[in-house]
């Protein structure tokens, strides 16, 4: 199979790396495929460009879970499958996908997998595949983000720095968020949506059983400090986090987060952006095809064709949190 291929060389698995590109090229062709790699010259997306129009039988690109999103915006719905080598420091949607993490083993998912369909979610045109954070969380992931390739004592001492001084001065939210017809007035420092709601029970945290439900998972942090997180640690070590006392819980097709901010700064899949409000987020249901191994998990349902209405809202109802209760 002819397979247009983008690597990611500043992805946290390869950062050193200075022949990564050569060697996945290799493992690709071990694996049985034909890859075709995108030189890397230009930004991440004119090389995602350039892959696309290849009209390979896929693109697959190498790299964490911002990369896979980058060429996610690109591919949905266009039918153009999607292969993943999780190359990244958390690969969250390869785990999800039931994806192997060791390169040779992810080359032979390629090889020998098949195409599924899975929802994506996008957040005022801005696609993402796992969670769209503001907030704390996402002042945080831009730090992280700056001191990618440098984490070492004195980069590491920087962020807990910065963690610490974010837990005590960032300002909350006063956020009014919209299901349908229902409203909910929020003051909150940190707040998520998923791509599909997280599961439980897993053995790990963040996780999903099942990508292609046609939801979004809504998760409000009423009291976002050192004390809530502490507490809320415990409870994924118990498996019991979505019973927090102060998480706000509720699946949808479609959320607005309105603020008296004219722009707010939101973290998709680790990507850092500055978006006008409101932040109008919806679920495509179906709209993205992935490779996945032979024996990845099945779908939970089959997957509805782009356009057509999502379920309708379920989970718990939102509470009006009242922004001057605080």
């Amino acid at each position: 199979m002819r397979i247009a291929v983008v690597i990611n060389a500043a992805a946290g698995g390869l950062i050193g790396k200075a022949e990564a590109a050569a060697t996945v090229a290799e493992t690709l062709c071990a694996a049985g495929l034909d890859p075709v790699v995108v030189p890397p010259e230009g930004t991440l997306g004119e090389r995602l460009d350039a892959a696309l129009a290849l009209g390979a039988a896929a693109v697959v690109v190498g790299g964490g879970d911002g990369t896979i999103t980058a060429a996610a915006q690109r591919l949905v719905g266009t039918g153009v499958p999607l292969g993943i080598l999780p190359l990244g420091t958390m690969n969250v949607l390869a785990r999800d996908l039931g994806l192997p993490l060791g390169l040779e083993a992810a080359a032979a998912a390629l090889a020998h997998g098949h195409a599924r369909a899975m929802d994506a979610a996008e957040v005022n045109g801005h696609v993402f595949l796992n969670a769209s954070v503001i907030g704390l969380p996402s002042h945080l992931g831009r730090h992280r983000e700056r001191e990618r390739g440098r984490l070492d004592l004195r980069g590491k001492l920087r962020f807990a720095t910065a963690a610490l001084r974010g837990v005590v001065h960032h300002p909350p939210m006063r956020l009014q968020i919209t299901i349908g017809e229902e409203h909910a007035r929020v003051w909150t420092r940190a707040l998520a949506v998923t791509n599909n709601r997280l599961d439980e029970d897993a053995a790990r945290f963040p996780a999903r059983q099942a990508l292609d439900r046609g939801e979004l998972g809504l998760y409000v942090a009423q009291d976002f400090g050192a004390w809530w997180v502490t507490r809320f640690v415990l409870r994924v070590l118990l498996r019991r986090w979505r019973y927090h006392p102060e998480l706000t819980f509720a699946t949808a097709p479609e959320i607005v987060i309105h603020s008296p901010r004219h722009r707010l700064r939101v973290m998709n899949d680790g990507e850092a952006l500055l978006l006008e409000t409101p932040l109008r987020y919806r679920i495509l249901p179906g709209a993205l095809r992935v490779l996945v191994p032979p024996d990845a998990p099945a779908e939970t349902a089959p997957a509805p064709p782009l356009g057509e209405t999502a379920p309708e809202r379920t989970g718990e109802a939102l509470p009006d949190l009242g922004a001057g209760g605080r």
